[in-house]
């Protein structure tokens, strides 16, 4: 057993520190609660089980176990595949639940599955979230559903501060237990983007979250019923804009009339000096 981890920042931008920090421990054994405490980062991925195209996982914050992440996955993906021995695919497990996972382009990509996605309406939504005019709104699910409302600018995404119990009455309200808003385009200062959104989930048991990827899967499938994926590509990126703690995803998805399907997201994930 060791308690000295490989530590990354995760899924964060090339020019501003950001997304999310992660312990790896090669091994998963002794008191991982106590080891998760002491690692000094938000998450900590123990690996319990390793061959060249299967890994099992482990997730812990400092107080609990999680059962899945992830950002705690990309992370221990970028070490396994720097210890050398394993394939460019793999299945993931964390908890009871399997994940298929690829390499590509140098990031680790997560398959979230097929969005499905349905048109809202915007009717009393600006006012429930304090917010100016809104665009489009939908509804869009994976594995749960999520109301997603486009904003009129880059600055109204930036300044938005919704009320959590509203975020609550809204999702209620609407059958949806996450609320996305986004706009298109990105933020030069952090890299080329498609799209940039915040995700708030208070009926998940967060206010917002810095790196989303199975709500940035479901934008991605919104942006495909609006015809907005980028038609030269299968690639996509996108910026998650948590204040203070930005993040860069990727998504791989297959473009079909009306949405997407097959879409995988991950992104970037580069150790941590000590002290960092």
């Amino acid at each position: 057993m060791t308690d000295l981890p490989a530590r990354y920042r995760v899924l964060s931008p090339a020019r501003v520190p950001g997304g999310k920090a992660v312990a790896v421990f090669s091994d998963a054994s002794g008191d991982l609660q106590a080891r998760a405490a002491a690692a000094g980062t938000p998450l900590s991925v123990f690996v319990q089980y390793v061959n060249v195209s299967d890994v099992v996982l482990r997730v812990f914050t400092p107080e609990r176990e999680k059962g899945d992440s992830d950002s705690g996955a990309l992370a221990a993906l970028e070490y396994l595949s720097g210890q050398g021995g394993m394939l460019d695919v793999a299945d993931v497990t964390m908890g009871t639940e399997g994940t298929p996972a690829q390499l590509c382009g140098g990031e680790w990509l997560l398959r979230q599955g097929d969005p499905e996605v349905q048109a809202g309406s915007a009717e009393g939504v600006a006012e429930r979230l304090g917010l100016g005019a809104v665009g489009a709104v939908h509804t869009a699910r994976i594995t749960r559903p999520n109301l997603a409302v486009e904003l009129g600018s880059l600055d109204a995404l930036q300044s938005a501060a919704p009320d959590p119990e509203a975020v609550r009455s809204l999702g209620l309200a609407t059958d949806t237990t996450g609320l996305l808003l986004y706009v298109p385009g990105g933020v030069p200062e952090l890299g080329h983007a498609a799209v940039s959104f915040r995700a708030f989930g208070p009926l998940r048991g967060f206010t917002e979250d810095a790196a989303s990827s199975n709500m940035f899967a479901c934008l991605v499938g919104v942006l495909g019923a609006r015809g907005l994926l980028p038609p030269e590509t299968n690639l996509l990126r996108g910026l998650q804009l948590k204040p203070g703690q930005p993040a860069r995803l990727t998504a791989q998805f297959e473009a079909k009339p009306g949405g997407a399907a097959g879409v995988w997201v991950g992104g970037s994930a580069a150790p941590l000096e000590q002290g960092q």
